[in-house]
């Protein structure tokens, strides 16, 4: 499979996940936070920090185009959270907003550095 086809077929299962699990957290804990781009910036952080250090242990490169700029780059909102930000701040909640944005790249940042120490510690 060429590395385009790759990522387009990642893209797609990236992007219906991220729909599905903003669907989900919607259901779970409402609407009136970001809830689910929260989500899919943490988990596809954490994924991406996985995926980065099983593949370099597996020699599985070939499969980088499909997970990582595919599925994760499709899963990963950044595009999304930049304009719930926005959205948030616009409406006056100024606090709110910043607990986001803070939030959120605590997470991503949290999640990436987990995604990662997880999977070194299973091929330590």
């Amino acid at each position: 499979m060429t590395p385009l086809i790759q990522v387009a077929l990642g893209g797609a299962l990236g992007a219906t996940a991220r729909y599905l699990t903003g669907n989900a957290m919607a259901r779970l804990l409402g609407k009136d936070f970001p809830w689910g781009t929260l989500t899919v910036n943490f988990l596809g952080s954490f994924l991406m920090g996985v995926v980065v250090v099983v593949l370099a242990h597996e020699n599985g490169n070939k499969f980088a185009p499909l997970l990582m700029t595919g599925m994760l780059g499709g899963f990963t909102t950044y595009s999304a959270f930049s304009l719930d930000a926005m959205t948030i701040f616009e409406r006056g909640e100024y606090g709110l907003a910043s607990v986001y944005v803070i939030g959120t790249l605590i997470l991503a940042l949290g999640g990436i550095a987990l995604g990662l120490y997880s999977a070194r510690s299973f091929y330590a």
